[in-house]
């Protein structure tokens, strides 16, 4: 436990300097770009700082273009989201699903750019927010896309013991998983 809370807090830190670093870059540039969001990104950490209006300033900001052919977006989106983790304490929001949300789109994004760091990042989101199967079944998918199929249905198993819920989506996910489909859940499925 101790060599995990290291490790977050080296992730925290880390993620604290480049957020620093990518600040003070948009704030060189503020003028000229009218996509920088500090105002309202400024607005929810000084007011309410809760995860349901992070997730949905990120959503909206998701929405202005694909991250997996735009890296810049990506780029602004990761920037963003480890704000978002950063700002939002884990003891306090661990039970809250929108919180929950933010650390798994955090680490699917991060795996566009680093799988090692997404899987830690996953593994943050699993250990946090344990009680939700979308947690579980997005780092099974995860370790899937990576070719690591034992890891996949472990993570699943595991799921399972620890009573995640709803049980029916980690059932439903075994039994693809079992099928051999590239996907865990379909879309109609999540």
């Amino acid at each position: 436990i101790a060599s995990i809370m290291n490790r977050v807090r080296d992730l925290k830190n880390k993620y604290r300097n480049e957020d620093n670093i990518t600040d003070e870059l948009n704030y060189t540039k503020m003028s000229a770009d009218t996509t920088d969001n500090s105002g309202t990104v400024n607005q929810i950490m000084m007011t309410t700082n809760n995860p349901e209006d992070w997730l949905c300033f990120l959503l909206r900001l998701e929405k202005k273009g694909n991250p997996q052919v735009d890296v810049s977006l990506l780029n602004r989106l990761i920037g963003r989201y480890s704000q978002a983790v950063t700002a939002l304490p884990a003891e306090k929001h661990s039970q809250d699903e929108s919180y929950a949300r933010i650390l798994v789109r955090f680490a699917e994004l991060k795996a566009l750019q680093d799988p090692e760091e997404a899987r830690d990042q996953f593994h943050l989101a699993r250990l946090n927010c344990k009680k939700f199967a979308f947690v579980h079944v997005a780092f099974a998918q995860f370790e899937l896309s990576q070719g690591n199929m034992k890891k996949c249905k472990q993570l699943l198993q595991k799921a399972m013991e620890c009573s995640a819920v709803p049980r029916e989506m980690l059932e439903t996910a075994l039994q693809n998983f079992h099928s051999q489909k590239k996907q865990l859940l379909s879309d109609e499925e999540k």
